[in-house]
């Protein structure tokens, strides 16, 4: 166990392993469906927004295309920045993903509006986008 970090650096390591085991869990989650789709002789590249299979896609692909970044801000910001400024900032962009991918994998279909992937959708950018401002400020 790592004793020696600040609060920030421990948070910053919690929020990537929670995000790091949404991925796996999405990712295998695809696997599944994949195999399930098999079985009933499916298309395994679906189009119906309905479909379970391509929901599960979008939602792993959609994690893959936001989480790897957040991965490295989490590291700098939690590394440079105040605690008062990271710890909201890490959570909230952890939790804003967690949010989105219960939303996507929830859903019935991904023609319909839900909710949850658009709180989650947007605090991820806001988030995002105030852990990308403060790692570059705190450079300096």
């Amino acid at each position: 166990m790592i004793t020696t970090l600040d609060p920030s650096m421990i948070t910053a390591i919690v929020c990537i392993a929670i995000l790091a085991a949404m991925i796996f869990l999405l990712g295998f989650n695809v696997s599944r469906l994949r195999g399930v789709t098999a079985q009933q002789g499916g298309s395994q590249q679906p189009t119906d927004p309905a479909s379970p299979l391509l929901i599960a896609i979008r939602a792993h692909g959609n994690a893959i295309e936001y989480v790897p970044v957040l991965l490295v801000l989490f590291l700098l910001v939690g590394a440079l920045a105040p605690a008062w400024l990271a710890l909201p900032l890490i959570i909230g962009a952890t939790a804003s993903r967690v949010l989105h991918a219960y939303g996507m994998v929830t859903t019935k279909t991904l023609a319909a509006e839900d909710q949850r992937r658009m709180v989650g959708a947007m605090g991820t950018y806001l988030f995002g986008l105030g852990l990308a401002v403060t790692a570059a400020v705190v450079a300096f």
